[in-house]
């Protein structure tokens, strides 16, 4: 039996014709025509350098959940958030937790560190050459930043980090990236960088653009620590009062709840000491275009809560590797830009914007879930709101 090939068109592959040829071939596999993945409301053009062998959409629901009342240094004041999702229960949980949040009188949110990675490795015939290349490229780091910047107009290096194994020396090239998620900006800035070390340094053996240590689409502590990406807080104080009204639960038996799970996670080895931020990361990833792989590396958060003296939760989240953007990427893709537009994150300058609603989003997640969980209504809700058989 002949190989079946998928078809393709070098003049124009996103034209009607070789779309439907394709269709038409996936159809022989699913033994009817499609009712579904063939309707779009776009040209299937704008799909260009977002997708190759076109033939449709996955058309994922989406929810709006809010407002939540933001007071951060770039989302300021409330919003209504899209989340895109097939999971019962999640945007009305989501929803909840915001509520409550603004009653509360909003989330403080916070970027506090900007930077995207490419980690390439340098071997050289022994460790003490490699100790000298790291001397080396402290002192021509001006040179290096040069090459690098001069691929691209937004990205500027700002430094390099050295780890060295036996005769192996792990790099992390650093950059801001702008309003893009910057990945591949990067790879492209570094590999041209690198160039330039190997043709002014005699001792390079060999080199890799990327030794795994930027973790990539990978959970690492090393991203938890140094950041990839941004590193976003959101803080909230909710009465006792509120909570015992809203949530069903209390300060204490949240702040409790919050010291055993945290136990559970050490012993477990998680990423994560908080419930379910991916649930929120997620579905605001798929809302606006984001790579959604990345949920990977910005799922990773750092939880604390403390009972204050007036009978209320302080309740806070750290994002140490959330991975965003507001331009490239998914993001002008027409549903996606529609959301970002409904977020005010479209347009210039708002990648910082869009990091902190993310981050209160996943707080108010966060409340909701604990809070289920500690009143006991998690199951009972699931049972209300999430079945789907």
């Amino acid at each position: 039996m002949a190989s079946v090939r998928v078809p393709y068109s070098k003049e124009d592959d996103y034209a009607d014709e070789i779309i439907r040829q394709r269709q038409e071939l996936a159809a022989q596999y699913l033994g009817e025509p499609f009712q579904h993945v063939n309707r779009y409301s776009f040209d299937p053009h704008v799909c260009r350098g977002n997708i190759e062998s076109f033939i449709g959409v996955a058309q994922v629901p989406i929810g709006l959940a809010g407002p939540i009342l933001i007071h951060g240094e770039h989302a300021q004041g409330e919003f209504l958030i899209p989340l895109a999702t097939s999971e019962g229960t999640l945007v009305a949980s989501y929803n909840r937790g915001m509520k409550a949040l603004t009653m509360a009188g909003g989330v403080l949110c916070t970027v506090t560190a900007d930077q995207m990675q490419r980690a390439p490795v340098f071997i050289f015939q022994n460790a003490r050459d490699a100790r000298d290349f790291a001397d080396w490229l402290r002192e021509h780091f001006t040179q290096v930043k040069a090459a690098a910047e001069s691929t691209t107009r937004v990205g500027k290096l700002l430094n390099i980090e050295f780890y060295q194994a036996n005769k192996f020396l792990y790099t992390r090239f650093n950059y801001s990236t702008g309003d893009a998620a910057g990945q591949n900006m990067v790879g492209r800035a570094t590999y041209v960088a690198c160039q330039w070390i190997v043709q002014n340094h005699g001792k390079v053996v060999r080199w890799f653009l990327e030794s795994n240590f930027a973790t990539d689409k990978k959970a690492s502590q090393i991203n938890s620590i140094m950041t990839r990406g941004k590193r976003v807080t959101a803080e909230a104080t909710i009465p006792g009062d509120l909570l015992r009204q809203v949530m069903r639960t209390s300060p204490e038996s949240l702040h409790y709840h919050f010291q055993v799970q945290s136990i559970g996670g050490f012993m477990s080895g998680v990423n994560n000491n908080g419930a379910h931020s991916a649930n929120g990361v997620t579905a605001m990833f798929i809302a606006t275009g984001q790579d959604v792989a990345n949920v990977s590396e910005s799922s990773a958060g750092i939880l604390y809560c403390e009972r204050t003296p007036d009978d209320a939760l302080y309740l806070s989240i750290t994002i140490p590797s959330l991975i965003v953007a507001t331009y490239g990427g998914g993001t002008a893709l027409p549903t996606q830009r529609e959301c970002l537009k409904l977020l005010g994150c479209d347009g210039p300058g708002k990648v910082n914007k869009l990091a902190e609603i993310v981050a209160a989003v996943v707080l108010a997640g966060e409340l909701s879930l604990a809070s289920a969980i500690s009143s006991h209504d998690w199951v009972s809700s699931h049972e209300q709101y999430g079945r789907n058989r």
